[in-house]
């Protein structure tokens, strides 16, 4: 077992552990679940001591089973949203063929294709011009238009510094010579309108034309009844990974410890660090959701909430907006709200301060009298205060 390494670090007036460059002790949800368990535990661990036994091997394998079908249920939502977008598109292109359709059959008399064409034409060029514009001048930064990030913030207030976007980044602002989705928009319309006019320009029968339009949209209509049937497969694929995953409806996952875009949660001024097993977003609010496996206990264990608080308050450094509860979860359906008080946040602080003493002072003891929590500490077997 090897040496507990002390650190160098003073106590400043907030009760913060602060090293000699000003930067708090960092302390991660995991060490203060450990050390509200108990204090020598997390001194174990912090020596290098693992956990053993079959519990934690257990444990182990059901987080691995539960982040899976966490995973499944949002790679089924998502699926479930890309399907009615595409099913949306191809709609759009059977409404548009039928406008067109009946325009032509009304305009056969009243006015000839090459003039509507030459409309149509002059209407293009107005939006390329537009789509040049806004392209080399940067009237993002003069409108204050947000970017991807601000306008998520805005909306849910979350930081969505990891949004994904096709065309342009979470960050874009534009700027000189620049171009983002409102410029995209102005260019396929624009293209849009030049095909308009192309195909106008050489119809000599409008009639004709018009029917073949129509034909067209019965065609597109079939097709897009495909991507419809697609859309219902993938909502109730949806359904079937929301019920493996124990979550409600409408319920999405917003961030899982699991994925690849799972960030460490960082307050740099407690030195509080961690990473929830999920965020969800439940009524527009981003709740943090702990999940834990083994025996279910009548009552939340006081450690395990102490590690839901931590995470809420992460959830509220990094967001600017606090979560009014926490969600603790027991097997697939015993489930307790852990609100989040003054009462608690002082709870959290407090354990948060003795964790940083501890590692510039040392000393940790066994805090309990209880044997059954000796003989389930899964660092039993290096503890020199046992009772077993």
């Amino acid at each position: 077992m090897s040496e507990l390494e002390l650190i160098d670090a003073t106590r400043g007036e907030d009760g913060i552990w602060r090293d000699k460059g000003g930067e708090a002790l960092h302390v991660s949800a995991s060490d203060l679940e450990r050390h509200t368990y108990c204090p020598l535990s997390w001194e174990l661990a912090r020596r290098g001591i693992s956990g053993r036994g079959e519990a934690v091997s257990r444990g182990v394998e059901e987080h691995a089973q539960i982040h899976q079908q966490m995973a499944s249920y949002e790679h089924a939502r998502v699926s479930v949203v890309k399907e009615l977008t595409v099913w949306g598109w191809w709609f759009g292109i059977v409404v548009a063929l039928t406008i067109d359709a009946v325009a032509w059959y009304l305009l056969a008399d009243q006015m000839s294709p090459q003039v509507l064409a030459r409309y149509l034409a002059l209407l293009a060029v107005v939006w390329v011009g537009a789509m040049m514009a806004s392209t080399i001048l940067p009237w993002r930064k003069w409108l204050n238009w947000p970017t991807a990030a601000e306008a998520a913030v805005g909306k849910d207030g979350i930081d969505a510094k990891n949004i994904a976007g096709m065309i342009q980044g979470p960050g874009f602002i534009g700027g000189w010579v620049a171009g983002g989705k409102v410029e995209a928009a102005f260019g396929l319309g624009a293209i849009l309108l030049i095909l308009h006019a192309a195909a106008l320009w050489t119809v000599e029968e409008t009639t004709h034309a018009g029917f073949i339009l129509l034909s067209a949209a019965m065609l597109w209509t079939l097709l897009a009844s495909w991507r419809l049937q697609r859309a219902l497969i993938a909502g109730n694929d949806m359904e079937e990974a929301r019920h493996q995953a124990g979550l409600d409806k409408d319920i999405k996952i917003a961030y899982s410890d699991d994925s690849k875009a799972a960030d460490l949660l960082i307050d740099k001024n407690t030195g509080l660090r961690g990473r929830p097993d999920q965020i969800v977003i439940v009524d527009g609010e981003f709740i943090p959701m702990e999940q834990k496996t083994g025996r279910i206990p009548k009552h939340p264990h006081l450690s395990h909430k102490v590690q839901l608080l931590a995470y809420i308050h992460l959830v509220k450094v990094v967001t600017g907006h606090k979560p009014s509860f926490g969600v603790l979860r027991y097997g697939e359906n015993d489930i307790h709200k852990v609100e989040w008080d003054e009462d608690h946040d002082k709870l959290l602080m407090n354990q948060l301060e003795e964790v940083q003493r501890l590692m510039v002072e040392g000393g940790a003891k066994r805090n309990h009298e209880r044997q059954g929590k000796c003989k389930n500490c899964s660092r039993r077997r290096a503890c020199p205060e046992a009772l077993i």
